[in-house]
């Protein structure tokens, strides 16, 4: 198990760039197993649940090449469909979340496919019914081998059908479209999500020769086709880590230019972050946040009431900053409700920043309130242990900014999110050293 040795209290000053999303990487990297033509994929982020799922694509008989840094291309012309039934594919696709997004796209191009109960963070329950609900609406048989915990999905041929999800899954939508775009006639999904990563899947299949309609919204209607072909795509930067460098800058008072954002797809974030009086500015393409030598103030309701902060399915704002948001909180001048909606065990790291000297109130599962420290007190340096990675991230932005030293186990949770994460750390002046 890794650690960090972090000593705190210092100010960081430079640039950083964001590395490729790991959320469209899941979806885009599944997605080349619907055409046996090659599938260039660029800006893909050297992070330990990536490269699970490119080493799962390599065990299935996907040919991988490496252009170069960050960039691959993928051909899926002989995929050996007999490795979905061997332990070892029951156990190394048990060990990612996101070996569920496998199954769209095998059910639609081969008529089958099979997945483990997924791992991934212990954040609450993270169903699966909204996936294989899809896939049963779309014609095929599905068993689960509760023994095993082993699900699967057959079909002879898919056949394009109405339906409206139960929730705004972005896995959900995404496993349900790569299905959709061979089946037979037409599907229509409403209560789509509509994240820009989604929309991202959607553009691609597109390209690959798909037939998707409505995309950005939550309506989608796909006309199947007989067969996509190759195609080159790029993935956006990451909005989760440029949200973690938007809180970094804030937390340390740092100067920090994030470069190269993508600014028409962070929706909410800047706003949000702005609502804590967390100065940003747009300059080209990049976000400048200067040093916040005076502190920064949270903005109340108009009517004078606390402000509340909640995810909420996009365009709302993503669950995965609510932990940097809570930990920025804590040295913001005022208070703030913090309503994680979607997963009741996602602020249950908020122990650690305790022990550390933050004042918060856990209401519940779901809700803490904040009471900023205005850098009046300082957090203590500390000895914790990641438990998922955005908390993980958090408890890192909490040490660097804390007076002392910290010590962060279970580093591997952090590494399965944020590429090379302590060497471009010490690039812009923090004091952190993997041991």
């Amino acid at each position: 198990m890794g650690t960090f040795k972090i000593e705190g209290g210092h100010r960081l000053q430079g640039e950083i760039t964001p590395q490729g999303a790991k959320n469209e990487a899941l979806q885009i990297l599944c997605a080349v197993l619907l055409t046996a033509e090659a599938v260039t994929i660029s800006n893909i982020p050297d992070i330990i649940d990536v490269n699970k799922l490119i080493a799962l694509l390599e065990n299935l008989g996907v040919k991988i090449q490496k252009k170069g840094e960050g960039s691959y291309t993928f051909k899926a012309d002989e995929v050996n469909l007999d490795y979905l039934q061997s332990e070892a594919f029951k156990r190394d696709g048990r060990g990612l979340r996101g070996s569920i997004m496998l199954v769209g796209p095998l059910l639609a191009r081969f008529g089958k496919g099979y997945i483990p109960k997924p791992g991934g963070d212990k954040i609450g329950r993270r169903r699966l019914d909204t996936h294989f609900e899809g896939f049963i609406k779309l014609g095929a048989a599905f068993r689960y081998n509760r023994e095993e915990y082993f699900y699967g999905v057959e079909a002879k041929k898919l056949k394009g059908a109405y339906m409206l999800l139960d929730e705004a899954s972005v896995t959900g939508t995404a496993n349900i479209v790569m299905a959709a775009v061979l089946a037979e006639g037409t599907t229509t999904i409403y209560n789509a999500a509509c994240e820009p990563y989604l929309q991202q899947l959607c553009n691609m299949l597109n390209r690959m020769g798909a037939r998707i309609s409505g995309v950005g919204s939550n309506l989608l209607t796909i006309e199947g086709v007989e067969k996509l072909g190759g195609t080159d795509h790029r993935m956006l930067p990451d909005m989760i880590e440029i949200g973690s460098w938007i809180g970094l800058a804030a937390m340390t008072r740092s100067e920090l230019t994030i470069k190269n954002v993508s600014w028409e797809n962070l929706g909410l974030i800047p706003s949000v972050f702005g609502k804590l009086g967390i100065t940003l500015e747009r300059k080209g393409d990049d976000i400048y946040i200067p040093a916040h030598t005076e502190g920064y103030e949270i903005q109340n309701y108009i009517d004078g009431s606390i402000l509340t902060i909640a995810d909420a399915p996009w365009p709302g704002l993503t669950p995965d900053l609510l932990s940097i948001i809570l930990v920025v909180s804590t040295q913001a001048r005022g208070e703030v409700l913090i309503h994680q909606k979607m997963f009741e065990s996602r602020l249950f790291f908020v122990d650690k920043l305790l022990d550390m000297g933050a004042k918060i109130i856990l209401c519940d599962p779901h809700r803490a309130t904040v009471i900023g420290h205005d850098f009046k007190s300082s957090l203590k340096g500390t000895t914790m242990t990641s438990p998922d990675i955005r908390a993980g991230v958090s408890l890192l932005i909490a040490a660097l900014s804390a007076k002392g030293e910290s010590t962060i186990h279970n580093i591997e949770q952090i590494d399965r999110g944020y590429e090379a994460i302590d060497t471009r750390l010490q690039a812009i002046g923090a004091r952190i050293t993997r041991v």
